[in-house]
């Protein structure tokens, strides 16, 4: 099986945890993942590459280099997006969605307000501490 018929999620061997590791370049890496390069260089402003730790080259332009590991997170991704049927600037705001508790707290808000979404249970907690302010409001009625 030739490099360009291995698909992304069966690599030619285990990928090594050092720096010698084999890397592409992003026109191969975008053949093999059947994407484009620009697709790619999107993708990547939009956070969906994993973060590349190489230093710039030449005149301090960084030239994307992928390895076994970088091509099968970006598939996934990418097969996240058929099965969803998203666009890579919706996975995108799901994962910041995912990161940041106070965007997605907004979001939720608007789920429930739009109906779509059912508030969140009330916590037996809660539930304890109302019981307990009934309680103690009817307690200084009495007296």
């Amino acid at each position: 099986m030739s490099d360009r018929e291995r698909s992304p999620s069966t690599p030619a061997h285990r990928p090594s945890r050092n720096d010698s590791e084999e890397r592409i370049p992003i026109s191969s890496a975008a053949e093999r993942l059947d994407t484009s390069a620009r697709m790619l260089r999107y993708r990547e402003n939009l956070g969906l590459l994993p973060v590349t730790k190489e230093q710039p080259t030449g005149r301090g332009h960084r030239h994307r280099r992928f390895s076994e590991a970088d091509l099968r997170t970006v598939a996934a991704g990418l097969e996240l997006e058929r099965a969803y049927d998203i666009t890579p600037a919706a996975l995108a705001f799901a994962l910041r969605m995912l990161a940041e508790p106070t965007t997605l707290a907004r979001v939720r808000a608007y789920g429930e307000r739009l109906g779509r979404l059912a508030p969140p249970p009330a916590r037996a907690m809660d539930f304890e501490k109302q019981k307990a302010l009934r309680l103690m409001r009817q307690r200084e009625q009495d007296q």
